[in-house]
C-alpha cells in the first residue's frame, strides 16, 4: 500500500503534509502535490495533515488512475521537504468539483530550491487524463 495525491488539492496546494512526511516523498507541481510512491512508507502521518482530504490510501477502490498520476510526475516534478505557504486563494477552491479537468497544470512547482526548472516537466501529459474527468 502506498498514498496519492487527488484533484482535492488542486489550487488548494496545502502544504502541511511535507512537513511531516519522514521520508520526504512529496514533489511540487505548479498548482498540486503528489506522492512518490515508491517512496512513501505508508506511515500515514501525511493523511490528517491535510485539510481538504486531498491524501488517501491507494487501497481505496477507485484510486488506480491517481496512482498512477502520481507516479508518473513524481518521476518529472521537483521534490519538496519544507512547508511553504499555500497559494493566497486557496480557501477559495476547497471543495470546488471538476478541478482535475479544468485546472491541473503538468508544469514544476518552486520546489525547496524556488527553481521550477525540473527538465520536461512541463512536456508529460498523462495518458489518464480523459479517465480521470469527472463523468
Amino acid at each position: 500500500m502506498t498514498y496519492i495525491v487527488n484533484d482535492e488539492c488542486i489550487k488548494c496546494k496545502y502544504m502541511d503534509c511535507v512537513e511531516v512526511c519522514p521520508v520526504d516523498c512529496f514533489y511540487e507541481g505548479e498548482n498540486m502535490l503528489v506522492i512518490h510512491p515508491d517512496e512513501c512508507i505508508d506511515c500515514g502521518v501525511c493523511v490528517p495533515e491535510c485539510p481538504v482530504d486531498a491524501i488517501k490510501p491507494d487501497t481505496d477502490p477507485g484510486l488506480e488512475k491517481w496512482l498512477s498520476l502520481n507516479a508518473e510526475f513524481a518521476r518529472v516534478w521537483p521534490n519538496i521537504t519544507v512547508k511553504r505557504e499555500p497559494p493566497p486563494d486557496a480557501k477559495e477552491w476547497e471543495s470546488v468539483p471538476g478541478k482535475y479537468e479544468k485546472y491541473f497544470s503538468p508544469k514544476p512547482g518552486d520546489s525547496d530550491s524556488g527553481t521550477g526548472t525540473e527538465a520536461g516537466a512541463a512536456d508529460v501529459v498523462s495518458p489518464f487524463a480523459d479517465e480521470l474527468q469527472d463523468p
